[in-house]
């Protein structure tokens, strides 16, 4: 069974630690053994924690378009410095 916490507690967890107790508490609800009052603390809980890993993954989406923008832009800067010698070896071959 999911430990019952607070926010702040829900805020140290991890991805995965968020999504094994969203599991964990899915299971409890769905077997129909506990009062209506605890399901929907439960409830409020999971949804806690769907909201902490959305958190997390736009976090992580933010990190890998950086870093992807990031690796376009050094792959990018080497071919300008091409096209520019290149271009400057042109003009100094039909000079003469």
């Amino acid at each position: 069974m999911a430990k019952k916490g607070s926010k702040n507690d829900i805020t140290k967890l991890t991805f995965e630690q968020s999504i094994e107790n969203l599991r964990e508490i899915v299971e409890h609800i769905e077997r129909g053994e506990v009062p209506l009052q605890e399901s929907i603390e439960q409830y409020e809980q999971g949804m806690e924690l769907i909201k902490h890993c959305r958190t997390i993954l736009a976090g992580a989406e933010k990190k890998i378009e950086k870093i992807a923008a990031e690796q376009q832009q050094e792959n990018e800067e080497p071919a300008e410095e091409e096209i520019e010698e290149d271009f400057d070896d042109e003009d100094e071959e039909g000079l003469f």
